[in-house]
């Protein structure tokens, strides 16, 4: 099973890509903000990242920079809600 690291604060938006990720059949890790983001993304593996721009702590184009210094391979796909 695919894993998916989502990083979006606003609940209802987050709420709705978890759920359609999951009903494609896949596993979804659910963060709220930066900091956490990074935390997370250092304790597990990933197949993809999703990334909200705008995040409370750390934006997104922060965490992209902290992820790429340790795995510049991962997908990372921004979302600018």
């Amino acid at each position: 099973m695919k894993r998916i690291l989502l990083v979006e604060d606003e609940e209802h938006l987050h709420s709705a890509i978890k759920l359609n990720l999951e009903l494609e059949g896949y596993h979804v890790s659910s963060i709220f903000n930066g900091k956490n983001a990074i935390q997370k993304f250092n304790e597990s593996r990933f197949d993809l990242i999703i990334l909200d721009v705008m995040l409370p702590t750390i934006n997104g184009f922060d965490i992209c920079q902290s992820i790429r210094l340790e795995n510049d391979q991962i997908p990372i796909m921004f979302f600018d809600s």
